[in-house]
């Protein structure tokens, strides 16, 4: 940084993007980041199922990097932190609940559990190198959303985090909007602050109102009550087994990761009066109709429960006409066609789907501008930096934020260096930003040639070639994937063919030349191909020779 006394704002992930968010603040020549999570490849990413921030900028300032503050325990605020642990290794501070749900996911990678993990409580001042920080309760879709206030020598931001305002959340106490309004009275430079909802008019609804209109649904269904809804959202949980005893249900759960947040809330002190949870094996033995069951699988996630359940591969549940299924979630988009396909497969099966389409089943945990405006008039910021959203979200949030008198707004994107004060608050400079793609585990550059490969391959197929090249003659073996051809015809015969006719026709010195043959070969593909697609299909030729010892040399070349 060139001027230490500078408060600077830089967001590397979320920011013209919903997930993945990894914001950074600057002050005093130090580095503190404000979470660390994931979002989830689309199709355009064969293969791979979750990705993080691209981190190096910040890997370069590793010295200087002083801590890891965590707003709260959904996965695209702390799930990148076991794949990118070990490039960063920073103290890393959490409510007790965020904190107990990342040591289970730390320990699950096989890192340290008991690493520096700093647990706070609200309103304690955390004094972490030049910054103050503080956190506040929030109302999210999950136990102890924060808020947080950073304090330096050059003004205070107010991060609000996820948020909205509920009056019945459920779990947690209603956010306490007087706290809020003295913490504007306080003076705030900037509240960088939530857009997921900002197109929604009023409010973004309670979680009490989806908890009776639950009861409500199941109370009149006859046969068994399937709900599925995210891992994480706790207040959700806890509406479920309400519903349970309110309906004389038994409440039953299935999915490793339902059961894995259910055990990380109860160690934080949630879900502990709940009646007993049955385990998916104790389904068979119960009376159809006083079952209630908890899954995992909303958004139609192959390997989730309730896909399993719906395509009969589920070892202990099973639905049958007059069941009845409520997706209690978000439909979120990209993920439309997996949701569609397992709708149809349960109604084709009898079974009756409830969605947020249909029916009062779901409320979002982000504010709608209703909630931005109260927001706003509660904070007083002197600049707003809309984050958490695509592009759209945040130009149109700062629109929102303009017409309320906000005096400065900046719209950031990944990469974009903000400075905050002193001065006019703008971009002063853009580092590069981006996305690692978690493969087993390594993580590669989502413009990785592996990566460029896989998608070329899902795309175009592959032509493979072996060519045993002899003292006149060669012989030439082709295999042909992933590429369409006329019925009755075989591509490889003809690419084959037209190899060897290229052999054939070279002088004897070409013919014993391993990158002539390689030529001939990629020259032929390419005729072949090209006058029935147009496809670019990988290509792996493989030259053998044979030696002065009897024994053959073997040379391999991918090319496109």
């Amino acid at each position: 940084m060139k001027n230490d006394n500078e408060l600077l704002f830089l967001p590397l992930g979320g920011s013209g993007e919903i997930g993945m968010n990894l914001n950074l603040y600057a002050h005093r020549g130090k580095w503190l980041m404000v979470d660390l999570g994931i979002t989830f490849a689309d199709d355009s990413l064969p293969g791979i199922d979750v990705l993080t921030p691209d981190t190096a900028f910040i890997e370069g300032e590793r010295d200087n990097l002083i801590a890891l503050v965590l707003t709260h325990a959904h996965e695209d605020h702390l799930g990148a932190v076991p794949h990118l642990w070990d490039r960063l290794k920073c103290p890393i501070y959490a409510t007790p609940f965020a904190a107990a749900v990342l040591e289970r996911k730390l320990s699950d990678g096989g890192h340290d559990k008991t690493g520096p993990i700093h647990i706070v409580s609200y309103g304690e001042e955390q004094e972490i190198g030049p910054f103050n920080v503080t956190y506040w309760p929030i109302t999210h879709s999950i136990p102890e959303g924060s808020a947080l206030t950073i304090r330096t020598e050059a003004g205070t931001v107010f991060h609000t985090g996820d948020w909205k305002f509920d009056p019945d959340p459920v779990v947690g106490k209603p956010t306490d909007e007087e706290r809020l309004r003295a913490i504007g009275d306080d003076g705030i430079l900037a509240m960088v602050c939530d857009s997921t909802n900002v197109f929604g008019e009023g409010e973004s609804g309670s979680e009490g109102a989806v908890r009776e209109s639950l009861i409500r649904l199941v109370d009149q269904k006859p046969g068994r009550v399937v709900i599925t809804t995210f891992s994480s959202n706790i207040a959700r949980i806890r509406s479920a087994a309400d519903v349970a005893v309110a309906t004389g249900r038994s409440l039953a759960v299935a999915g490793r990761s339902l059961l894995r947040m259910i055990d990380s809330a109860q160690k934080a002190g949630y879900l502990n009066d709940i009646p007993k949870i049955l385990r998916d094996e104790d389904i068979p033995l119960l009376p159809r109709e006083n079952v209630l069951l908890l899954c995992t699988g909303c958004q139609g996630e192959p390997r989730g429960a309730m896909s399993r359940i719906a395509f009969s591969d589920h070892p202990h549940v099973s639905l049958d006409p007059g069941d009845t299924v409520i997706f209690s979630s978000k439909i979120i988009p990209g993920n439309e066609r997996p949701i569609g396909a397992l709708c149809n497969r349960l109604v084709e099966s009898g079974v009756e789907v409830l969605t947020e389409h249909t029916d009062f089943v779901h409320v979002s945990g982000h504010p709608r501008r209703e909630e931005l405006r109260r927001m706003y008039a509660h904070i007083r910021p002197q600049i707003a930096v809309p984050v958490h959203g695509e592009s759209v979200h945040l130009t149109e949030h700062s629109a929102l934020a303009a017409s309320l008198g906000v005096p400065e707004v900046v719209t950031p994107h990944n990469g974009n260096v903000i400075r905050l004060a002193p001065g006019p608050a703008q971009v002063i400079d853009h580092v590069p930003s981006g996305r690692f793609a978690v493969d087993d585990d390594l993580l590669v550059s989502t413009d990785s040639d592996a990566l460029r490969a896989r998608r070329r391959l899902m795309h175009n197929g592959i032509v493979v070639v072996v060519i045993v090249a002899g003292a006149d003659t060669a012989d030439v073996r082709v295999s042909v994937h992933g590429l369409a051809s006329e019925p009755g015809e075989n591509l490889a015969d003809d690419i084959g063919a037209e190899i060897e006719y290229q052999i054939g026709r070279a002088p004897r010195a070409r013919r014993q030349d391993p990158v002539e043959l390689e030529s001939f070969a990629r020259r032929a593909i390419n005729r072949v191909v090209r006058a029935i697609s147009q496809k670019r299909p990988l290509v792996d030729v493989q030259v053998i020779l044979p030696t002065s010892t009897g024994r053959r040399r073997r040379q391999k070349e991918v090319v496109e």
